[in-house]
């Protein structure tokens, strides 16, 4: 992840405000690095859906963007799948109309199952409700109430559940498209990873430390979520609020069981719910030509 970007000083009524009050400073350089984490999340979250716009009026000659975005949020809302998600998935369809009826048409499994996660037989395939689940689970084991669940997406991290956690800390970790974060060393070694202080780990640039420190974690550990062949399709971190010594091998063996299920349920969920959701967007899109 990129370094913070440098805070212009305060001008104006509210820099000379804060030059006689630092309690108005430290207030003004809060706002500031929000508002600076806020336009890069913005600008990460936004492309994805304009392309899915573009990719469906060129496949189905809708008539404006506006009737594309329309039938993404009435997919996302039927089929229980984040907006972005699904724009994703819309984009990263072959360019054949008739693509994803076909891949719908595929023997239709049942969810893998998730024992020791706490889900509703009802929500057994609603991604929302196993992630929180996931993130329940995983801070219980490593005793702590800071955490959050990414997804891998397009070659990155995007933050999908978190607990804890202030807003600046969502905010900047909102995407993570560089190695210079534990979650991403994790995704990229496949493997656990513990930062037992996040104050002299060497693994984050500085931006990405003074943000997590910010939010009061001295030390994380990140388990990838993995599909069958091992490879993360995403990530669940907890944050602490002191150094760690590490974890027992009766804390890891779990943590890692946990990400082997919770990674293989995603896959199915994208091979599934996900694909039916594309099936539904082709049928609708097509009867509007």
């Amino acid at each position: 992840m990129s370094q913070e970007a440098e805070l212009p000083f305060p001008t104006g009524t509210r820099g000379e405000e804060a030059e006689q009050d630092p309690g108005a400073l430290r207030q003004e350089i809060a706002r500031l690095r929000q508002d600076n984490a806020d336009l890069r999340e913005r600008l990460h979250a936004h492309p994805p859906i304009s392309l899915a716009q573009g990719v469906l009026m060129e496949r189905y000659r809708l008539p404006a963007p506006e009737t594309a975005f329309a039938l993404l949020r009435e997919a996302s809302q039927r089929f229980n799948i984040k907006l972005h998600s699904l724009a994703d998935a819309v984009v990263r369809t072959p360019d054949s109309q008739d693509a994803t009826t076909r891949l719908a048409d595929q023997a239709r499994l049942a969810p893998p199952p998730l024992p020791g996660l706490r889900v509703a037989s009802a929500d057994q395939a609603h991604q929302g409700a196993v992630l929180t689940a996931t993130l329940r689970h995983v801070l219980e084991i490593t005793q702590t109430d800071m955490g959050n669940v990414q997804l891998a997406v397009g070659g990155r991290l995007r933050m999908e559940k978190h607990t804890g956690l202030g807003r600046e800390f969502t905010s900047f970790f909102a995407f993570v498209d560089s190695p210079t974060t534990s979650c991403a060393q994790a995704a990229e070694d496949r493997r656990q990873v513990t930062v037992r202080d996040v104050a002299t780990a060497e693994v984050f640039d500085e931006g990405s430390r003074r943000t997590i420190l910010r939010a009061g974690s001295r030390a994380c550990h990140s388990v990838p979520l993995v599909n069958r062949a091992g490879v993360p399709v995403g990530m669940v971190s907890s944050h602490h609020d002191r150094p760690l010594t590490g974890f027992t091998q009766a804390q890891l063996d779990a943590l890692q069981g946990t990400g082997i299920k919770v990674g293989r349920w995603l896959s199915w969920h994208r091979q599934t719910v996900v694909l039916d959701a594309l099936a539904h967007l082709h049928t609708t899109a097509t009867a509007l030509r």
